[in-house]
Parts: C-alpha cells; structure tokens; sequence
C-alpha cells in the first residue's frame, strides 16, 4: 500500500508561573493607564528546540494577569508583554522583588534586587 507516515510535529512545551509585587502603579508600553500597585500573576509559554543535543528552550511568550479593578471592571483580563520590559518595571519600582512556586507549592523569592545610588 502507497501510505505515508506522519511526522509527529509536535512541539514540547512547557509553561512557568511567578508572581510579580509592584509597590507602585506601573505601565508597560501599549497599555491606556497605570495599574494600581499590587500583586500579579505572570505565566511564561517556552517551546523545546529540538536542534540541541541537550534540551534548551526558547520564550514563546509572557502573560500578565490584570485584575478586575472595583467600580471600573470586574472583568480579569490576560495581557502579552515584554518581559524585558517586565524586568525594568520592576527595577524602577525599587524592589524588584517576584516569587515563584517551589515543589509543593509554597512560594520562595527568587529575586529581589535595589536600584544603586
């Protein structure tokens, strides 16, 4: 019989949340208005490069979660960002500080640096 095979092109990947504390409003470049300081979810989507010998991933994208604000939405919206830009937000706020889960799901810091003089 004259069938071909099928390629299994699946992609492996993988997806990581941390949390992020602004101790200020803040924006990010695209967005309408600050949001209030506060504490937000970001999740990061990474895809296997299978052109390795050992595994390596590549960012396919950075999500923050917007909560609903009281008496403006109550809707949730998920946000695409830069997390360049992500970083830098949060260096200008002067702490700098996001959480990420540990095994068992307790949260350890992961970073928490201060701008110098």
């Amino acid at each position: 019989m004259g069938g071909c095979a099928l390629e299994d092109s699946q992609m492996t990947t993988r997806t990581s949340n941390r949390t992020v504390i602004f101790r200020r409003p803040f924006a990010l470049s695209g967005w309408s208005e600050a949001q209030p300081a506060g504490i937000y979810k970001v999740e990061t989507e990474e895809e296997l490069l299978d052109i390795m010998s050992f595994p390596a991933y590549r960012r396919t994208a950075t999500m923050i979660e917007l909560p609903g604000r009281p008496g403006i939405s109550s809707v949730t919206e998920i946000v695409m960002i830069d997390p360049d830009e992500l970083d830098a937000a949060l260096a200008r706020d002067g702490v700098g500080q996001t959480t990420a889960p540990t095994v068992g799901g307790d949260t350890a810091t992961i970073g928490s640096a201060k701008p110098g003089p």
